[in-house]
């Protein structure tokens, strides 16, 4: 199933954060929204999930506009993990991953045998099979946080928009995540900071910048020195990765005299001698 974002504006008390964003994910497909805080990436997400409404365009899963889906359909569709993601209440970590399949539950039915296997192999999936009785609220943030990821993954979504899903991970958590998402084939959008992880992650990077699509392509295209100094402000030297020649990014610590250079272009523009 497919998601498409058209023309999408999102405002919030008055400010214009997300302009007239215009991208598609085809099914299957694994595409990375990147650029600087703030730039309108979490903002354009909450609008797919349903937490924003927005004030112009149309968001669409197979087709289908979800402002005119139900609640329930919408989640059967769609399973995001949040920024915000967690929980006030002590529950079990398996009692928090069953939570995932309550999109296809009516009031208080008991999940079926097949069910209660289907969370036993996500908490396994996700490393967590042996905090089962643990209470969430006593795990570390990377337990936690690969918690919620097996409760996305429960839900059995044909959609999933992750949002900076490798916040508190060790770097082998992160790469097994990655990992099984290019493997799942699942339809994917999702938030990273890391650029090399989502060269190695996503089929198309899409670039934001300002509330705006500044590019789209593959990380071959997209994570060019020129675009790294344009969108991000920083110099940065980009190879081949020498098992599977992704474009890693090479930054050098000292970015003092790139700085200076791009405030002196920025105060010469429009200016003759």
């Amino acid at each position: 199933m497919d998601l498409r974002i058209e023309n999408l504006d999102i405002e919030i008390a008055g400010r214009a954060l997300v302009h007239d964003l215009d991208l598609r994910v085809a099914e299957g497909e694994v595409v990375g929204l990147v650029g600087p805080n703030g730039s309108g990436k979490s903002t354009a997400l909450r609008a797919v999930y349903r937490a924003l409404v927005p004030a112009g365009g149309v968001v669409r899963i197979g087709g289908d506009d979800v402002r005119e889906l139900s609640l329930r359909e919408n989640a059967r569709r769609v399973a995001a993990l949040t920024q915000e993601g967690g929980s006030d209440f002590d529950f079990t970590v398996e009692e928090t991953v069953a939570l995932g399949r309550t999109p296809h539950k009516r009031g208080n039915e008991p999940l079926t045998a097949e069910e209660r296997d289907l969370v036993r192999a996500a908490m396994q999936r996700m490393d967590v099979g042996h905090l089962a009785a643990r209470g969430v609220l006593g795990l570390s943030g990377g337990e936690r946080q690969r918690v919620l990821i097996a409760r996305a993954l429960v839900q059995q979504p044909r959609v999933l928009v992750l949002d900076e899903p490798t916040n508190h991970l060790d770097i082998r958590h992160q790469v097994d995540l990655l990992g099984r998402i290019r493997a799942d084939s699942l339809t994917t959008v999702v938030v990273l900071h890391d650029l090399n992880l989502a060269a190695a992650a996503c089929d198309r990077i899409a670039v934001i910048a300002e509330g705006r699509l500044a590019a789209v392509g593959t990380p071959h295209d997209v994570l060019t020195p020129s675009l790294l100094a344009e969108v991000f402000g920083v110099a940065a030297t980009v190879i081949a990765h020498p098992l599977t020649g992704d474009p890693q990014i090479l930054f050098a610590l000292d970015q003092g005299a790139f700085s200076s250079g791009v405030h002196a272009a920025h105060n010469t523009k429009g200016l003759s001698l």
